[in-house]
């Protein structure tokens, strides 16, 4: 196969290549920093690409191939990581002015896993400052754009995870999620992003293990190479007092098999979000065609009241409590949104913010309820397509659209309906890329698990990846 085709090959089958003695991992990461090298100055999905390292990586696992000891099911396949997550002797910036140059020493929980499995770093992701926003711009240089459309933004916080992954840029990236950041780049950029159970995936270094609201995961563009990747990062670690004490389960085994006798849900609103036209036909088309697989779709209303008012205090405290001492240092390196978030929580009182903490038990409670005779919940993603990305506005402002299907969306808490309340459940939830818009823009469908049931949101995942498949589309490229 030539160099493009071989970028957008699935990591499930470059390791079956690589185990054959068909693919050499040098050629394999030669082809992807080429492409890297090629595209990335138009997309700026990378902010820091590590070539050296990515050649030395792979023929480390060549010479492993050689001998048959290959380390794993990744050992040799090239991947990218979210620079939200340090990195041991790579530049992790965190997206921020301060961390422009940071270099650490030691690997987070899900670098280290994933340094351990023989796989080969490519380099390290755009995100917006400190993972906080949902569009992929910050201080450090130009926006990350989508693939699709290079005037869009890709989505954020992983915002150059997505674009990675849907323009060949490596078949597996990390991503990590605290209101949506996995899915909502995966949604706008065409391609599948899991957000795990809480807990899944070990967190490590933290500033505060007890926020309880962020997961890391795969972000690919297939189902079985998100399956594959999370096999590597799942697993307790006590260094993370909150990861979940137990064995991965055999998450590739999981793609298998059909839907039959589970009782899925369909809402396309929750009753109070709003929605673009085009993403619901499109989407509840979805919703409906994994009754192929097996299972019975219901609409059904949902029980809980709209959670915006109570999570934008504990997501807005908890920001700025992170950037208060560095807004008050530098405030120049501070961009508007994140500032405003600041400024809200400085205004925001102890029993406020202890008042907003005790809604999300309830709303917790009211979730589980609602998921004692479902198996699985299925909603749009995100509710409208990815919106303009203007170098020229980047920081100045919050650029998400005010206005959805007539509706106001004042925030960006309010075009992240779909996404932020399963942050403050735990549950797990996929985005799969369920078609295009009259514009040509990826939508995608979201499918959230019951409490730690990530098997069976990978299975239905799965499912409706072999009912529509979505790996074939390719983003222009010119």
């Amino acid at each position: 196969m030539d160099d493009r085709d071989l970028c957008f090959t699935p990591a499930t089958e470059l390791g079956r290549l690589i185990r054959a003695g068909e693919l050499s991992p040098v050629e394999l990461a030669r082809a992807v920093l080429a492409r890297i090298e090629r595209l990335n100055p138009r997309l700026n999905a990378f902010l820091t690409v590590t070539a050296e390292r990515a050649l030395r990586e792979a023929r480390a696992a060549e010479a492993r191939a050689r001998r048959g000891a290959l380390l794993g099911p990744l050992d040799g396949i090239p991947y990218s990581i979210k620079d939200l997550e340090s990195t041991a002797g790579v530049r992790t910036t965190f997206g921020s002015r301060w961390f422009e140059n940071h270099v650490p020493t030691v690997d987070g929980a899900v670098a280290g896993r994933l340094r351990a499995s023989g796989a080969v770093l490519l380099g390290k992701t755009n995100t917006s400052s400190f993972g906080h926003k949902d569009s992929c711009d910050n201080l450090l240089g130009a926006p990350c754009v989508n693939p699709w459309n290079t005037e869009r933004t890709s989505g954020a916080s992983s915002g150059g995870a997505g674009a990675a992954a849907a323009a060949g840029l490596g078949p597996l990236a990390h991503g990590s999620d605290g209101a949506g950041s996995i899915r909502i780049p995966s949604a706008l950029c065409g391609v599948f992003g899991l957000k795990p159970s809480f807990g899944r995936v070990a967190q490590h270094p933290s500033a505060d293990y007890w926020a309880a609201r962020s997961h890391s995961g795969p972000m690919t563009r297939t189902v079985r190479d998100a399956a594959l990747m999370l096999q590597v990062l799942a697993g307790p670690d006590p260094r993370d007092p909150l990861s979940i004490d137990r064995e991965p389960d055999d998450y590739l085994a999981a793609c298998d098999g059909d839907l039959a006798g589970l009782r899925v849900a369909w809402s396309p609103d929750f009753g109070y979000a709003a929605v673009d036209p085009q993403v619901r036909a499109l989407t509840e088309a979805a919703a409906r065609r994994l009754e192929d697989a097996g299972c019975r779709v219901e609409e059904r209303a949902t029980p809980w009241s709209d959670p915006i008012d109570f999570h934008r205090v504990i997501y807005e405290v908890g920001v700025g409590a992170r950037q208060d001492d560095r807004a008050r240092e530098r405030p120049e390196w501070i961009e508007p949104s994140m500032m405003r978030m600041i400024e809200t929580a400085r205004a925001t009182s102890a029993v406020d913010h202890s008042k907003a903490l005790m809604a999300r038990s309830a709303f917790y409670d009211a979730v589980r309820a609602f998921f004692d005779d479902v198996d699985l919940l299925l909603t749009p993603q995100m509710p409208v397509t990815a919106w303009p990305a203007d170098p020229a506005l980047q920081v100045e402002r919050d650029q998400g659209p005010t206005e959805i299907g007539g509706r106001p969306t004042p925030t960006m808490h309010h075009r992240l309906a779909f996404t932020f309340p399963f942050n403050l459940t735990g549950q797990p939830a996929a985005s799969v890329p369920c078609g295009f818009t009259a514009e040509r823009l990826p939508v995608g469908l979201q499918i959230v698990g019951r409490w730690h049931d990530d098997t069976t949101v990978l299975r239905a995942a799965a499912c409706f990846e072999a009912l529509q498949p979505w790996a074939e589309h390719r983003p222009p490229e010119d």
